[in-house]
């Protein structure tokens, strides 16, 4: 066995611990792997978009935040702004409960349309 800078160290110059030169590093603080829930939709394409949603969603959730806007996508949702997303309502109640569950209910707001959004509206007239 070699040594460098007082540390035994294979014919790479790698260190190599006490124990087992094969033992690898464990990480403490490693992530789990967290697949969410997919839900289908039960709106058709012609369904009228009349919820507004919007929602501030940390980074910290990054993972449930990018979920939640591939849901929105599936159910039929448009995008106005980044986290301004216009569609049919009302949502499914398995979906709300899930949202519920991993804990996003309060960054979300939804707001119902007086008259369904097509896309075509101008505040300008």
């Amino acid at each position: 066995m070699t040594y460098y800078k007082g540390m035994k160290v294979n014919a790479f110059g790698l260190p190599v611990s006490k124990n087992d030169h094969r033992s690898r590093i464990k990480r403490k603080n490693r992530k789990r792997n967290f697949y969410h829930t997919a839900f289908s939709s039960l709106f058709n394409e012609n369904s009228p978009k009349n919820l507004i949603l919007m929602y501030d969603v940390a980074e910290e959730k990054k993972k449930e935040r990018d979920w939640f806007r591939r849901q929105l996508k599936n159910f039929g949702y448009l995008m106005i702004q980044r986290s301004v997303w216009v569609g049919p309502s009302p949502l499914p109640k398995e979906f709300v409960d899930y949202v519920k569950e991993i804990g996003l209910q309060d960054h979300l707001k939804t707001f119902k349309l007086a008259k369904a959004y097509t896309g075509k509206e101008s505040v300008f007239n």
